[in-house]
């Protein structure tokens, strides 16, 4: 297969010496095409020189013009060098990691005085990333235990020591208040900061052993409250590492890997467990990576899986042999501190937990792949123009309702694989607003659901859409800005002119009505506005019923409920037979209530 490749790359082949290393194909413009790493580079290049082992290589081969390498010390070396040139690179011929979903971490900014904060996306930013944190819900509680026991900042002021005062935070003791002059020190912050630091990296031993000297010395002292707040605080320290262990050694800390493929596609499923205990099922996706084998596609990717999360297991569990597992077992022993294993069970639990995550990496992919590419080509349209970090597989959409300002009712509906998920639809009762307010309104609703929903569940959409123009979106971003969700794409879709608002562009993107992209987001911002008319309908139908029924004598606020369940309108109760009406209310109200909703006509003066 020789003459696949060209000549140049042949005589460059021939040359490189017999060391460990990266090699890198380059098209005729300098793109990287594909990167490799290698215990030879003179034997693991040469081989490219035999029959490719799958079409993929074949068709690199092809467009491949020119060979470059790096030379490192080590096979491991080689692997880090490969997991960073690919990140960055993203050569269209390697199997990239393309995560279902994005997993909470927390970091610590690296400003001069860092502030903790919740993300969804690690960034090269010489921040300190911490996570993932499983199930989600529990990076919240770690934000707000950092802040109760070591009074880190959370806020996204620029701290020049200017403000006159501190915020509330300060005053809760949440926060050591650098945003002020005199009330802390860099050195009594950056104390905090690494305490906070050993917190959440999992190291929270000695912390648990001096709360629990604390509660005693308090029970002591017969303060028995504090004891009380003490003993619940070291509660919560203890769940949070069982449930999030980074670095223990305890118990049975594996990631367990299924792996299925045909037609060019492919998914994987990771069981996480820690502690002993199955915590969470991750699902991995590729579509249209070619027949690559599916020792080659784990290979590649779990350098980009483990490079992207600080929660290396002390056990990883394989259905099959990978090339290359000596280096990444290196690579990973020093990113955990301590020997990682990679193991092939053959029999008893172990084999028994592969061979789940074998069948649910088949249930993955058949649920992902039934339906075609119809609605994934849609979705990765939408990540191509809205410049999103990956083809959104859930859309949650907001809209406001009212009449004259008021009865305001906000809605939110949601799109998920290709179909409204009807079920997961909210709508939210506006309050505490003067007048029509629609920014106002959205913010309320945008503050209300998420804030819920990360206590919850911990998991965001991977795109929110806002019915309206600039306004509403910043209101819906002052919301998520307020919960500290910063990563969360938001867009915004104005109906006169279907014109897209996206943060921080100035000028609204337009898309041809024809956009299969524009025509989902105008499919789900018309579903919004449809379930916000009809709730609002319903509440104002509810008022005005209710306010005629307060007019009759003897009947309450649960008679009323009863009878709107019952009959729908007031036209209903209306035209409700008397013996309707006492099946629901009983004889005598149900007789007093038809004869007030039935006044006889007046007696005719007969003398006229």
């Amino acid at each position: 297969m020789t003459s696949l490749v060209r000549e140049s790359v042949v005589l460059r082949i021939r040359e490189l010496p017999d060391r460990p290393g990266i090699y890198i194909f380059k098209d005729r413009d300098g793109k990287v095409l594909y990167v490799g790493k290698a215990k030879s580079l003179r034997k693991r290049a040469a081989s490219y020189l035999r029959k490719p082992e799958d079409r993929r290589i074949e068709a690199m081969l092809v467009d491949a013009h020119r060979l470059d390498v790096l030379i490192t010390d080590t096979e491991a070396e080689a692997l880090l060098l490969e997991n960073n040139w690919i990140k960055q690179k993203r050569p269209r011929f390697n199997v990239l990691l393309r995560d279902d979903k994005t997993y909470p971490y927390l970091k610590l900014t690296a400003h001069p005085y860092p502030r903790l904060a919740f993300t969804r996306r690690i960034l090269n930013d010489g921040a300190s990333y911490f996570g993932p944190f499983l199930p989600g819900g529990l990076a919240r509680k770690a934000i707000k235990l950092s802040q109760r026991l070591f009074q880190v900042r959370v806020c996204r002021i620029e701290i020049d020591g200017r403000l006159p005062r501190p915020c509330l935070y300060h005053d809760m003791h949440r926060c050591l208040g650098p945003c002020v002059a005199g009330l802390t020190t860099p050195e009594e912050y950056a104390e905090a900061v690494e305490q906070t630091r050993l917190f959440l990296s999992g190291r929270s031993e000695a912390l648990v052993r001096k709360l629990k000297k604390e509660m005693w010395t308090a029970a002591q002292g017969e303060d028995f409250e504090e004891a009380a707040k003490l003993r619940d605080l070291i509660s919560e320290i203890e769940l949070l590492g069982q449930r999030n262990k980074l670095s223990s050694t305890r118990g049975d800390d594996i990631d367990v890997f299924g792996v299925h493929g045909a037609k060019g596609n492919a998914a994987a499923a990771v069981l996480i467990m820690r502690g002993g205990q199955i915590l969470d099922r991750r699902e991995l996706f590729w579509e249209g990576v070619g027949e690559v084998s599916r020792e080659r596609l784990l290979s590649e990717v779990l350098p980009q899986i483990y490079d992207r999360t600080t929660s290396v297991p002390k056990e990883i569990h394989l259905p099959f042999p990978i090339d290359g597992s000596e280096a990444l077992i290196e690579w990973l022993s020093e990113r955990k501190g301590e020997k990682v294993y990679l193991r092939l069970p053959a029999r008893g639990p172990k084999a028994q937990r592969v061979e789940f995550a074998q069948r649910n990496a088949e249930r993955a992919f058949r649920r992902r792949f039934r339906q075609g590419a119809t609605y994934l080509v849609v979705a990765e349209k939408l990540q191509e123009v809205l410049d999103l970090p990956q083809a959104p597989r859930r859309i949650e959409g907001f809209d406001i309702s009212n009449f004259q300002g008021a009865e305001m009712v906000a809605s939110l509906v949601v799109w998920e694989e290709g179909k409204m998920v009807k079920g997961d639809y909210r709508s939210f009762n506006i309050q505490g607003l003067p007048g029509q307010d629609d920014f106002a309104a959205m913010n309320q609703a945008v503050e209300r659901r998420y804030r819920r929903r990360l206590e919850e569940v911990g998991e965001m959409p991977d795109l929110i859409l806002i019915d309206g123009g600039r306004g509403q979106l910043n209101a819906a971003l002052a919301a998520l800005a307020t919960l500290g969700v910063e990563e969360t794409p938001v867009i915004g879709l104005a109906k006169r002119e279907e014109e897209i608002y996206i943060p921080h562009q100035p000028e609204p993107l337009r898309l041809e009505k024809s956009h299969g992209g524009l025509r989902l987001l105008q499919h789900i911002r018309d579903e919004a506005h449809r379930f916000a008319v009809s709730r609002h309908r319903r509440r104002r139908s509810r008022k005005t019923f209710s306010s005629a029924l307060d007019e009759l004598s003897g009947i309450g606020i649960h008679r009323r409920k009863l009878l709107l369940r019952k009959f729908g309108s007031l036209r209903g109760v209306r035209q409700a037979a008397l013996a309707e009406l006492q099946a629901e209310l009983g004889p005598v109200i149900g007789a007093r209530i038809h004869q007030q909703l039935h006044p006889p006509a007046d007696d005719q003066d007969s003398s006229t």
